[in-house]
């Protein structure tokens, strides 16, 4: 179980990042590192380190004082984040959490849930 959440941990930043960058995109039109880190509540540096290690994992490119943008691999793994937090969210709702506070937390437990976890929270989730 330790080995399972310490890889987690390992890819939760990759997944956080690439997902903002997906949403800046879409609301934006552009995902900006200045506009990253203020979401993140970083520095401009801690962002910029990161994107080149996401660069190096084929999931972003990006051109010095440019927007970043998903590679294909990016994209889908954005979507796949997406879609878990967006299970793990409804969950929270149907169980009557407040919405701000579902919000927050399925941030979290997106990244770290099994898909036979997620299976069931949908399935309830989505119960009429």
């Amino acid at each position: 179980a330790f080995q399972g959440v310490r890889a987690a941990r390992r890819t939760e930043l990759a997944e956080d990042y690439v997902e903002l960058i997906a949403d800046l995109i879409q609301t934006q039109g552009e995902a900006r590192p200045v506009d990253i880190a203020t979401r993140l509540g970083v520095t401009t540096p801690t962002v910029s380190k990161t994107l080149d290690r996401l660069a190096r994992e084929g999931l972003i490119t990006r051109a010095r004082y440019r927007s970043v943008f998903l590679t294909e691999e990016g994209r889908a793994l954005a979507g796949e984040c997406h879609r878990r937090h967006e299970i793990v969210l409804r969950f929270l709702i149907r169980l009557g959490l407040d919405p701000e506070t579902a919000e927050h937390d399925a941030e979290g437990i997106e990244h770290h849930v099994s898909e036979q976890t997620l299976a069931l929270f949908a399935a309830f989730a989505d119960r009429p």
